[in-house]
């Protein structure tokens, strides 16, 4: 049982530093496209909402019994967070 446990510990770095991986990609994405836009802190307010919504109205469309409505929701916001954060972040560097 042991190196069962070890075995999910590994899958679960794993996934958490490809997920990193891909919240950092996307993040750089967004914030090339948004550099120059010359957008308010309110336009970005709504560019992040609007994220959110689309994202728990589509996850609600895809999941279908695997996660719960309240999962799907959780995780969104999470990810979207963190996505705006770095993105706000260099955005106001440069």
């Amino acid at each position: 049982m042991p190196s069962r446990l070890a075995d999910l510990i590994r899958k679960a770095r794993r996934l958490a530093a490809e997920r990193d991986r891909l919240i950092d990609g996307l993040a750089q994405d967004w914030a090339r496209a948004l550099r120059g836009q010359g957008l308010s802190a309110a336009d970005l307010d709504e560019l992040w909402a609007g994220l959110m919504e689309d994202a728990v109205r589509r996850g609600n469309e895809l999941v279908e019994g695997k996660w719960t409505v309240q999962a799907w929701r959780h995780e969104a916001k999470e990810v979207i967070a963190r996505v705006r954060q770095k993105v706000e972040a260099e955005l106001r560097e440069g």
